[in-house]
């Protein structure tokens, strides 16, 4: 039976897999998973400078996160990328730069002696994406930072045409290049049983959500979904480095807690990510 008590906790079961494609000499996303927080950053930059900004943006990330327990919100959050920013302009001197999308479970909480729904906070830098598959529908929650999507934002393009657009890969924010760096923040309230995706932008530039959907419902292990997924990305053409998380949401318990990072990849990217 499962335990939605108070004394319960939603936690992620997840799977990831990332391949750096089959015309990059490197992989520049790094990914992160635990049973509370996902995150992919999609660096750029070349000779490794994008791996280093996405590989520290996850690493600041992380240990915030550690700190702050269950207790993460967005104004800490915020104030975590805030600091990822800073510190990748640093190291880069304003050369390098990384996307960053992902998402945080919030427990439910009590105020006045109502217990209110547990929540997943999402949040977004760039063009990479965080999606909710939920009875069946998949639902893109994150908003690109990107050229194209500001021409769809006031009609000048449509899906179609945006996919095929010359400057669809020009993003609009990113951490660490000396732009706009303003994270943007979703609360999408959960019953327990939704399924979250993210992904870079090697994923959904190269598979339509109508068949990232077919994916994710044909394969109910997080892990084998994750490399289908990659695998379907890698079949289309794999032209840039390909990164993705799936993660079920499930309730646990707070003991069961604990942050890991399966894997900071080390295989790339280019503002224009070409």
């Amino acid at each position: 039976m499962t335990d939605t008590s108070p004394a319960a906790s939603l936690r992620f079961s997840h799977g990831q897999a990332t391949d750096r494609g089959l015309r990059r000499a490197l992989n520049e996303d790094s990914l992160l998973a635990s049973e509370r927080l996902l995150a992919i950053a999609d660096g750029m930059g070349g000779h490794e400078a994008g791996e280093i900004a996405s590989a520290l943006c996850l690493k600041i990330l992380s240990a915030g996160f550690q700190d702050a327990g269950t207790n993460l919100d967005p104004e800490t959050l915020d104030a975590l990328l805030l600091e990822a920013d800073r510190s990748i302009v640093e190291a880069g001197s304003g050369r390098a730069g990384t996307t960053l999308t992902g998402a945080v479970l919030i427990d439910a909480r009590t105020s006045s002696g109502q217990e209110e729904q547990p929540e997943l906070l999402v949040f977004n830098v760039g063009d990479s994406r965080t999606y909710l598959w939920a009875q069946g529908l998949l639902q893109q929650v994150s908003i690109d930072h990107s050229e194209v999507q500001e021409l769809m934002d006031i009609g000048q393009l449509d899906a179609a045409q945006a996919a095929t657009h010359p400057r669809r890969h020009v993003i609009t924010r990113a951490l660490g290049i000396n732009a706009n760096s303003q994270p943007d923040y979703w609360l999408v309230p959960l019953a327990g049983h939704e399924r979250i995706l993210v992904c870079s932008d090697g994923l959904s530039s190269e598979v339509g959500d109508a068949a990232i959907q077919e994916i994710l419902s044909r394969f109910p292990d997080p892990q084998q979904a994750s490399e289908e997924l990659v695998q379907a990305a890698i079949d289309a053409g794999g032209r840039d480095n390909i990164s993705v998380i799936v993660a079920d949401v499930q309730y646990g318990h707070p003991d069961d807690v604990g942050i890991t990072i399966p894997r900071i990849s080390t295989t790339s990217h280019q503002e224009e990510k070409s």
